[in-house]
């Protein structure tokens, strides 16, 4: 886990990880928040509609935004204060993705960070787009 101060922070840094979505995931997610929507826990239904198999939830997805702030960029100072994002495509049980985070900002007089985010499946193709405002605690 990273610790960045915010004077350790500069415009342009990068950090990423990868993390390989799994049907346990889904399954978690599931039962974590109810959602029961045969897109996300039927295989079948979800061929049905075009789909190569069950179609992992977005904000499963958009999950992964809280360990690239609190674990990654800066680490265990962060505290999120605003995330928008956009998905691009869909994520499937067995895909790799890459989540990646630039500091496009740094606004000193609140010590907080802008980053522009993204998450890029195992074919470069990005899955998801956004920003995060962060504090630095």
């Amino acid at each position: 886990m990273n610790n960045y101060t915010f004077d350790e922070l500069t415009v342009g840094m990068t950090e990423s990880f990868k993390v390989k979505i799994t049907e346990a995931m889904l399954d978690a997610f599931k039962g974590i928040t109810g959602d029961v929507n045969p897109l996300h826990n039927d295989e079948e239904f979800a061929k049905a509609k075009g789909h190569p198999g069950r179609v992992a939830y977005g904000m499963l997805t958009a999950s992964f935004l809280s360990t690239l702030a609190g674990v990654y960029i800066p680490g265990e100072r962060s505290l999120i204060q605003q995330v928008e994002t956009k998905f691009a495509k869909p994520v499937y049980i067995g895909n790799e993705l890459t989540v990646t985070g630039e500091i496009t900002e740094l606004v000193e007089s609140v010590q907080r960070l802008e980053l522009k985010v993204t998450i890029t499946n195992q074919d470069g193709k990005k899955v998801l787009r956004g920003t995060m405002g962060i504090l630095v605690v």
